[in-house]
């Protein structure tokens, strides 16, 4: 048990270190203190199952990697690992914004051979693509990417749609300039919330664990 301890703690430390963050940023990863950290790195305790799994997917090694003995880690394999799936979520989010144009283009196809609904409006289809397209890299973007741009795809999304109410109404007769003035203030709004700082964690909010599992012999 001493020795899985002492691999463990090994591998614990070498792939923190491999992967450039502080035991105070492994800790606030997995809602531990930077104490029960230090305790698994020099061999005094053992984390449980779940929090190994979880230190496994913060790294992108495996369980059976953890566990057993190594000569050296190399930072190599883990940003070969980061950089694949960065590239992975670029294509997802890629795809699903193509999606968003290729339904267009089939309404607009669809619209265009159907003699009933032969007119101008079904190059609508692609214009209110346009929104839907800023929504989709939205959510992505707040999943995978970086969310201090989102004020910019909010303001995207913001105007697209104005524009879109606009030209929709354009055909009847229709001329709702005006309905850009929304914009101004809904724009200073989303400037405005941009500035707004978040706390990473407060120490009043969520009380970190100090000691790791109890280990069982």
């Amino acid at each position: 048990m001493d020795d899985i301890k002492f691999i463990i703690a090994k591998n614990i430390t070498a792939l923190r270190q491999a992967k450039g963050i502080t035991q105070i940023e492994l800790a606030q990863m997995l809602n531990y203190s930077d104490k029960a950290i230090s305790k698994w790195e020099r061999g005094e305790s053992v984390p449980d199952i779940s929090v190994l799994y979880h230190i496994t997917e913060i790294f992108g090694v495996t369980l059976d990697y953890l566990v057993h003995s190594h000569k050296e880690v190399d930072d190599s394999g883990i940003k070969l690992h980061d950089a694949t799936r960065k590239r992975n979520h670029i294509v997802i989010t890629g795809m699903s914004i193509l999606l968003v144009w290729l339904i267009a283009t089939t309404v607009f196809v669809l619209l265009d051979v159907i003699p009933q609904f032969q007119s101008s409006l079904h190059t609508l289809s692609f214009l209110y693509a346009m929104p839907v397209s800023f929504i989709v890299w939205l959510v992505f973007n707040c999943v995978w990417f970086n969310t201090k741009i989102n004020y910019i795809i909010i303001s995207l999304i913001m105007w697209s749609f104005l524009a879109c109410i606009h030209i929709s109404f354009l055909p009847f007769g229709f001329n709702f300039w005006i309905l850009y003035a929304l914009g101004i203030p809904g724009q200073i709004i989303i400037l405005l919330w941009s500035r707004i700082k978040y706390p990473k964690q407060s120490k009043f909010t969520r009380k970190p664990k100090d000691k790791a599992p109890a280990q069982s012999k």
